[in-house]
């Protein structure tokens, strides 16, 4: 197994895990057991869409990072792991960083198309015979 494929699927598993938690810390701080406010500038919102949108795209990547690193993966196939990677962090940073949620900004625009980018060309090596 590629210890490239392992570190970046830890990482998006040590992101998925550490947004969970921060998200059941703060429900507990502020009394909210469950929901969050609709206000897209509210920490507990941005947490709840950060860790929603993590969970929606890393198990996939975390099943393309483990097919492919188990299979001799080409160096442009683990940039493009490390480049996912990166980008799920980004846009992490970006959703929970800046100040609302309803207004767009380039670190978001970049993590969301870097992991569409990636995620397909990740895909595309896949059907390409490994």
């Amino acid at each position: 197994m590629n210890s490239i494929a392992l570190a970046c699927t830890a990482a998006l598993g040590l992101l998925l895990f550490a947004l969970g938690l921060s998200i059941s810390i703060l429900r507990f701080r502020v009394g909210v057991l469950s929901g969050y406010a609709p206000e897209p500038d509210q920490l507990l919102s941005k947490l709840v869409r950060a860790h929603g949108n993590t969970a929606e795209y890393a198990p996939f990547f975390a099943v393309l990072f483990l097919y492919l690193g188990s299979q001799h993966p080409h160096h442009w196939e683990l940039w493009c792991m490390v480049g996912a990677t990166a980008c799920r962090l980004l846009l992490v940073v970006a959703l929970v960083a800046w100040p609302s949620m309803s207004k767009p900004n380039p670190a978001r625009a970049i993590g969301s198309l870097g992991t569409y980018a990636f995620g397909v060309a990740l895909c595309v090596a896949l059907l390409n015979g490994h």
